[in-house]
């Protein structure tokens, strides 16, 4: 099949392209931007005039629930949610049930994300048997069964040596580790940033430090083991600081940050609104200026959803007693520009931590419009004004604050490999 998307405004930083032309696709990829190829006579044609031409999103953590979540999602509503997002690519974490530990259950997962035939999923797999910390898993065969990386998600390890065998090994086979640091002896039993709000509020305190102790542990190990190693959802201002000295020491270490902790503080528990409850929690107003800065000065390169879907039960108790996690994919792009309005970045800066950062981070062939990519991409009316309403989401989880809020800017159609798989109504 070929394809001829004319007359919109192609965007994409991994090529500092920023004009209105043409792109054409056959066989999957694309193949020209700009002068029409030969025997392009007989191409479908889709007038993308007054809409952006965008690189799809890489989302670095979708959270799909399946298998045994399915109250709270599935591969093919999330996968579903996802692409409604302009999302293309995204990482799925180990915590299923049964846990991502062995290929059999690695290769269910992108089966039946192949069956949905949404968005390309790639899956963590566990770091640790049953993400118990305690024995290794088989790495090696969970990335020839298409394990992007390995991670232990929030899970702790038994202890540090158990850690730093891991990483060893990962570390002789070229491994990426991505790490959530958190420090369990500080962040147990706690549900908000330790400051002010929690305080006034009687909420149980998570520091700082619960997330900088651990990665300084982490960080000084990437150093001792020589494994690659990426960091995922930083959320204080000294977390920023400790990888942009990383990085100039030369540790081959990406970092990413999910949107709601650029976009919020704790400032919101003021509503004792379980929609709020994430973790790592929302931190204070020094700290998220300082998150959107270390995007500025490339420290962090990666902006995600941290997308976790949620049944209504999970929410309908006080603030500490419901489960942690937002649900906010299908607006990840139109949300992401509220900080444009802010004048936090301009749009070229914000596109690449959506699309080329992340992939980068993971070494996807993703995110980009460059001859010879596989055409995934979205056509973006950045001037519409629509709300998210609660009754027309494509998630199964009901957990956003932003239901029924006006964005402007939405998706109106994603492509992969040039198939549409979907259109906005």
């Amino acid at each position: 099949m070929k394809l001829r998307i004319q007359n919109g405004r192609l965007i994409d930083p991994s090529q500092g392209l920023d004009k209105v032309t043409d792109l054409f696709v056959e066989n999957h990829k694309i193949v020209a931007i700009g002068e029409v190829p030969e025997g392009f006579d007989d191409a479908q044609v889709v007038d993308a005039s007054g809409q952006w031409v965008l690189p799809g999103l890489v989302d670095l953590a979708v959270s799909l629930r399946e298998p045994g979540f399915t109250q709270k999602g599935s591969i093919a509503t999330e996968g579903r949610a996802a692409v409604s997002g302009g999302i293309t690519t995204l990482i799925s974490p180990p915590d299923t049930r049964p846990i991502v530990d062995t290929p059999a259950v690695a290769a269910l997962i992108q089966d039946k994300a192949d069956e949905a035939g949404m968005a390309n999923v790639f899956p963590l797999g566990a770091l640790t048997q049953g993400l118990e910390g305690i024995q290794l898993s088989n790495m090696v065969s969970l990335t020839d069964a298409g394990c992007i990386a390995l991670s232990n998600g929030r899970n702790s390890m038994a202890n540090t040596k158990v850690l730093s065998r891991a990483l060893e090994y990962a570390a002789t086979h070229d491994l990426l580790v991505v790490f959530h640091p958190d420090e369990k002896s500080l962040s147990e039993g706690g549900c908000a940033h330790d400051g002010l709000m929690s305080t006034m509020h009687g909420l149980s305190g998570i520091p700082e430090t619960a997330e900088t102790v651990a990665l300084m542990r982490d960080l000084l190990l990437v150093e001792k083991t020589g494994v690659r190693g990426h960091f995922a959802r930083l959320s204080c201002a000294k977390s920023v600081e400790m990888i942009a000295d990383a990085k100039a020491a030369g540790l081959d270490v990406t970092a990413d940050v999910a949107l709601h902790n650029l976009l919020l503080s704790d400032d919101v528990l003021n509503q004792f609104d379980g929609r709020y409850h994430v973790l790592p929690p929302l931190r204070s107003e020094n700290d998220r200026l300082t998150l959107i800065e270390g995007i500025k000065q490339g420290v962090i390169t990666a902006i995600c959803s941290d997308h976790q879907p949620h049944e209504k039960m999970a929410k309908i108790a006080p603030f500490a007693a419901t489960e942690p996690g937002m649900a906010n994919v299908e607006i990840l792009l139109p949300l992401a520009m509220q900080l444009m309005d802010e004048g936090d970045f301009d749009f070229s800066t914000l596109l690449s931590c959506l699309t080329s950062g992340p992939a980068a981070c993971f070494g996807l062939e993703a995110g980009s419009l460059a001859v010879g990519s596989f055409a995934d991409f979205v056509l973006f009316d950045s001037t519409t004004r629509w709300s998210w309403n609660y009754e027309d989401r494509k998630t199964k989880g009901h957990n956003s604050p932003y239901f029924g809020e006006e964005f402007i800017g939405r998706v109106m159609s994603t492509y992969i490999s040039g198939q549409q798989v979907y259109q906005a109504v």
